[in-house]
């Protein structure tokens, strides 16, 4: 078993939670985790730890458990618009207990980054123990909020668990019952779910004993309710058997504990008798197991208990709580800790209503978990370590991270089709090269991906077909130095069609799209300053080469080449656009077909036999320009 002394302990804090506020007189309280914080700092353990700034969890991320409509409803809902926008209280945000606050979703960002980033960590091997003082919202429901809780940010982090680890733990030792994670899970055997609470004539009321999970999930759901005032040592008697008898049976990779401080003695809206060493005992025997944990907050409305009891936890996770001097050092908030300003939460002397009750609901817990099978196994897959955006070339700039969903979801299925149709297209390609010698036209996203890869090469086949006509090309280039020299041999080829030469280049393409986006290796400016094909006349003049744009037929992934519209050009212009750089080379020989489509072509405008037509009305031209939108 791993020293304890030797653990990796990640520690999540963004310093912008404790700036909100539920409102004036409501029990909770954000500014909890920045006087945890303090505290933290005040003793010395940051540097004990990785401490990592979170990055804020994306709309995206929380519909991994909760309603598209609902996150949408968080993202825009503000306290002058609540009311309409959840119909007079009865949508979303039920009730007085969560109220839509100033910054209510970025708050709910953080909470959820938090301990979404805990899980990636343990997952890629970073920590061994996650903590997220920000997290442990646990009532919140797929479409709903609940008990000061908007978004669950327990089920995503366990969501993220499951993709590398077979079996997770959920615990909570809150005083209110963890109805929000037990139902996410509440049908499977992936995880099994742990709570001890107060369950009778206590919200939110369910937690029963006899509440064990459904169909699949038949057993995994584990609840001991306790009556009031239950004392440390009633709680570790009941606590430490049944977590053993679990983590020996269904062993889990990982441990989820939720940390709610409303268990403790003193708590405002709590009616346990727990002191801050009772409580803290649930880290301390979890952390024996050796199994990678995430520790989590939740309730807690006596902040000052809330604080010094989350200080003592995290020195249990670093492995130094006997070394702390419960003297308290200084902290911004020093005054919030009197009279005594000690590290410390003691027992008061409220009725313990439980007694012989206790040892009941242990025995009725364990047998409930006799009859469960061995460490239930599961078919796992390989799990790619970035995510879809990133495995597909999509890069979501910071700039854009606040833009519509709808952008990155018409971005993946935009790149997603054009990668099937370069497949087909090349399919197609190497069948057609048995049987022809005719070279066929690439699309769009054959030179995409070549810019991107750089390793792209051509068939055997089309390279021995092309051997004769690069021999010649090679000629022409060592005759000419610096600047191209146009070939004598041309063939007469459609208008607006890429010559058989163009359609081999290795080098990437540069061109701009209808929607501005380049692709290619050299920016323009490195074309000009280099030459890039371009004349000195242009050179001295500073202009910048002309640009190009595709239009693509998605029919057959043919292209047709024109000028940006709207970009006037003079007559000098026109008689010197054979020379415009198509692919980034310095030889840019072009055949009479190439020749004829940028000479006849002005502003978009083809004309050939004498009829004159643009070139928004061409076939599919209205498809064309939507696939690149």
């Amino acid at each position: 078993m791993t020293s304890v002394s030797k653990r990796r302990v990640a520690y999540f804090y963004d310093g912008d939670v404790g700036n909100f506020s539920y409102g004036l007189g409501h029990p909770m309280k954000p500014h909890r985790m920045r006087m945890t914080h303090q505290l933290v700092s005040s003793y010395g353990m940051l540097d004990k730890m990785d401490v990592v700034w979170p990055a804020r969890a994306t709309p995206v991320q929380m519909t991994r458990f909760h309603t598209d409509e609902y996150i949408d409803f968080l993202h825009r809902v503000s306290p002058e618009t609540a009311q309409e926008m959840t119909y007079g209280g009865t949508r979303f945000l039920v009730g007085e207990d969560n109220p839509a606050f100033e910054g209510l979703f970025e708050f709910c960002s953080i909470s959820a980054g938090g301990s979404i980033d805990a899980a990636k960590r343990l997952n890629e091997g970073k920590a061994d123990i996650g903590i997220n003082w920000a997290g442990g919202l646990h009532h919140a429901k797929k479409r709903e909020a609940s008990g000061f809780c908007y978004v669950n940010d327990i089920v995503l982090a366990i969501l993220e668990l499951l993709r590398y680890h077979a079996r997770v733990l959920y615990i909570d030792i809150d005083c209110h019952h963890g109805d929000g994670v037990e139902e996410a899970f509440y049908t499977t055997d992936r995880v099994l779910t742990c709570s001890f609470h107060k369950q009778k004539d206590y919200f939110p009321g369910t937690g029963r004993a006899e509440d064990i999970g459904k169909g699949k999930g038949k057993g995994y759901s584990v609840n001991v309710p306790f009556l009031n005032g239950v004392t440390d040592e009633e709680y570790r008697s009941v606590f430490e058997p049944v977590i053993h008898h679990i983590m020996e049976w269904y062993r889990p990779g990982a441990v989820v504990l939720q940390c709610g401080a409303d268990s403790l003695s003193g708590d405002k809206l709590g009616v346990f008798n727990l002191s801050m060493h009772g409580h803290a005992n649930c880290v301390r025997f979890l952390r024996t197991f050796n199994v990678p944990l995430i520790l989590l907050g939740g309730g807690g409305y006596t902040i000052k208990n809330v604080s010094s009891v989350w200080t003592y936890e995290t020195a249990c996770a670093i492995g130094i709580e006997k070394d702390l001097d419960l003297n308290l050092p200084y902290t911004p908030y020093l005054e919030y800790y009197g009279p005594r300003y000690r590290l410390e939460v003691e027992p008061n002397n409220m009725t313990d209503d439980n007694g012989p009750y206790l040892e009941a609901m242990k025995m009725q817990a364990i047998e409930i978990l006799r009859d469960l099978p061995f460490a239930p196994s599961v078919g796992l897959h390989q799990v790619p370590g970035t995510d879809l955006a990133e495995e597909t070339g999509i890069r979501v700039r910071e700039e854009d991270e606040e833009s519509e969903l709808s952008d990155l979801d018409v971005q993946l299925a935009q790149r997603i089709r054009d990668v099937y149709a370069a497949e087909d297209s090349e399919t197609a390609a190497s069948s057609d090269s048995e049987s022809s010698t005719s070279e066929p036209r690439r699309s769009l996203m054959s030179y995409f991906r070549e810019a991107d890869s750089r390793k792209r090469r051509h068939d055997d086949s089309s390279d021995n077909d092309a051997t004769e006509d690069d021999d010649e090309t090679e000629d022409e280039r060592s005759n000419d130095g610096d600047y191209p020299q146009r070939r004598s041999r041309k063939d007469s080829r459609p208008n607006g069609t890429r010559s058989r030469r163009h359609s081999r280049s290795r080098a990437p393409l540069i061109v701009e799209t209808v929607d501005g986006l380049v692709f290619g290796p050299k920016p323009w400016a490195s074309l000009r300053e280099s030459g890039g094909g371009r004349s000195h006349r242009d050179q001295a003049g500073g202009r910048r080469p002309k640009r190009y744009f595709f239009k693509r037929d998605l029919a057959d992934e043919g292209m047709q080449i024109g000028p940006l519209p709207g970009r006037e050009e003079s007559e000098e212009e026109e008689e010197s656009s054979d020379e415009v750089p198509l692919d980034g080379r310095d030889d840019m020989s072009m055949e009479d077909g190439d020749d004829q489509a940028a000479s006849t072509s002005t502003n978009g405008i083809e004309q050939g036999n004498g009829v004159v037509r643009g070139w928004r009305d061409t076939p599919d031209a209205s498809d064309s320009i939507a696939s690149f939108q």
